[in-house]
């Protein structure tokens, strides 16, 4: 274990799950930040655990949470399949391990509410979007205060051809929990929910859509799933959305109109944040996630009294804001332990209010939410890994 630039000892920190997003996201970037030292996977299916924990360091590769009790671990990082983000991340936190928690953080506000019980008072959970880091959503922000008074909030997201798979858990409402709302409207909500401050919602009005599940040109082709959902032979699970359309009103008085799109008649992925404000309109056109379907550049407008002005935007890299997420997820967990848990009690409260969002859109859509049972990593089936 070798120090960082400031001395102290890097974060020892447990990946779990070993799919497309710990192979392409975290593990490389965990690895490229001295803060951090991976020192575990764990995954159901051993093969992937060892293929991941293999690359020249001591890492130990294991299938069960158990696995890990005399392991000295500053932090986890749960990025399974969505049935298994709250169980697994609930036993972590009792034994002492602080977690960050892939998106969907939960399906639920039942489940949001268990992950707050078994956080109280002990170590914390942290969850946030990367997209929060991208330069052009900072841009964004800054123009806030040119604005006036915001009274609208537009949120779009809408892939070419991007339905994750055919089957497995992915699309299979009882494991995934929801479509494209609870894929892509999650980040879509914790980008525009943070830029206006975390208002309360008041209502919600949603609709949902499946037309493009039986198209086989709608397929993403970017991004492998796995493609067992763990049901009994034969047994067809229920399928999720792949189109969501919604539309919430805050405290504040703000209407938020939100749309997420796992496929469309589109040539290209694009994500398109609109604020409106008494003093002007703001619009940013970009590309959210790794899709390689996507505009060259990002551009951001303001509208001010029937003329528009192009904002200058950075040149960025794809996927940077990752990194930038690493390097935030590292300062808070380096605050956390000088100075207690509680100091970043924030993302809780953010949970809640995305879980109680997304639960009265799929509500007002007429699919109301489910009892959710309890699993736990022990029992699902080999090939239930990440996204």
């Amino acid at each position: 274990m070798s120090p960082d630039a400031s001395g102290a000892p890097p974060l020892r920190i447990a990946i779990l799950g070993a799919g497309w997003v710990s192979r392409t996201v975290w593990r490389p970037l965990l690895d490229a930040h001295p803060g951090f030292e991976v020192a575990a996977v764990v995954d159901t299916d051993p093969v992937a655990a060892q293929r991941m924990a293999s690359n020249g360091r001591e890492v130990l590769a294991v299938s069960r949470v158990a696995d890990l009790a005399d392991l000295e671990l500053d932090a986890a990082v749960v990025a399974l399949p969505n049935h298994l983000h709250v169980p697994v991340a609930c036993e972590l936190l009792s034994r002492n391990v602080p977690v960050f928690i892939e998106k969907p953080v939960c399906r639920t506000l039942v489940e949001a509410r268990t992950l707050a019980s078994s956080a109280l008072d002990g170590p914390t959970v942290h969850a946030w979007s990367a997209a929060r880091h991208r330069g052009d959503v900072r841009a964004l922000a800054r123009l806030l205060p040119q604005l006036g008074e915001v009274r609208a909030l537009g949120l779009n997201w809408t892939r070419a051809s991007g339905v994750p798979q055919r089957d497995g858990w992915f699309v299979d409402r009882g494991l995934a929990g929801g479509g494209s709302l609870l894929d892509l409207g999650w980040h879509l909500l914790d980008v525009g929910l943070d830029l206006l401050g975390w208002p309360h919602v008041t209502r919600a009005l949603g609709n949902l859509s499946l037309d493009w599940m039986g198209r086989g040109d709608a397929t993403a082709d970017w991004s492998a799933r796995a493609s067992d959902h763990g049901g009994p032979a034969g047994e067809r699970p229920e399928l999720v959305e792949d189109t969501a359309r919604g539309f919430l009103l805050t405290e504040t008085g703000v209407a938020v109109s939100l749309e997420s799109r796992w496929a469309s008649h589109h040539a290209l992925d694009s994500t398109t944040l609109t604020i409106e404000g008494t003093e002007g309109v703001a619009v940013l056109r970009c590309t959210f996630g790794f899709s390689p379907h996507r505009a060259d550049r990002s551009s951001l407008t303001l509208l001010r009294h029937g003329e528009e002005t192009a904002v200058p935007l950075p040149e960025e890299p794809v996927g940077v804001e990752y990194e930038r997420q690493v390097a935030e997820l590292a300062r808070r967990l380096v605050r956390a332990r000088a100075t207690g848990p509680r100091t970043d009690a924030g993302s809780l409260a953010e949970i809640t209010t995305l879980a109680s969002c997304v639960d009265r859109l799929y509500e007002s859509a007429g699919r109301p939410r489910p009892p959710v049972p309890v699993p736990s990593l022990e029992t699902a089936r080999p090939r239930l890994r990440s996204h």
